[in-house]
């Protein structure tokens, strides 16, 4: 079965429109490799969190800041399907 990706993130921050824009680009990348992509509203203000099934890849209050589309494409890939060639995203 394919694994789905959670973005977690706070309603009353603002952050649906920036988490909807990730999950468009996650699902246009790995639509082969993954069964979905679900928005969750936190509970808590000031969350911001990417996991697959159970396995969080990124954290905001951890790192100290959002991450970069390539970076998260990356994260993403490393589990999902390691042998994925991102094209430009895995460029330098």
């Amino acid at each position: 079965m394919k694994p789905t990706i959670t973005l977690e993130y706070c309603p009353k921050c603002g952050w649906l429109l920036r988490s909807a824009w990730m999950a468009q680009e996650l699902l246009t990348t790995f639509t082969d490799d993954v069964h979905g992509v679900l928005l969750h509203p936190a509970e808590f203000s000031g969350r911001f969190s990417v996991r697959i099934e159970d396995k969080v890849i990124f954290d905001r209050k951890v790192e100290g800041r959002f991450p970069e589309i390539k970076e998260l494409k990356q994260l993403v890939r490393d589990v999902v399907n390691p042998e994925k060639d991102l094209g430009h995203s895995d460029r330098k």
